[in-house]
């Protein structure tokens, strides 16, 4: 459900021609997982917000896209309840890299 909802949402805020990226890999103890896109990126003064619920950035409600902002309140949630982190860097107009971050077993 996490990665479903990271994938999803990097592909429906990345315009036709640009391109969505997921990468995995082991590393000691840990699940790493990155998910990035060349889409229209997170305000940044909307990301300390992003992961609450019924939040979205200005620039994606102005895209009339669906959405209710529990998306990612859920992701975090979820890979919170399974002891690990995820976290997200981005700029506006250029993309977004979501990082997530499990214990392995």
């Amino acid at each position: 459900r996490v990665f479903m909802n990271l994938v999803s949402n990097a592909v429906k805020y990345t315009p036709a021609g640009g391109s969505v990226t997921v990468r995995a890999w082991g590393e000691n103890d840990q699940i790493k997982v990155e998910v990035s896109d060349t889409g229209i990126g997170i305000p940044e003064e909307a990301l300390p917000r992003i992961f609450n619920e019924f939040y979205r950035a200005k620039n994606a409600k102005a895209m009339e896209m669906e959405g209710t902002g529990l998306g990612l309140a859920i992701a975090k949630d979820v890979v919170e309840q399974h002891g690990g982190q995820i976290s997200v860097k981005s700029v506006e107009g250029k993309g977004s890299t979501f990082y997530v971050t499990l214990p392995r077993g």
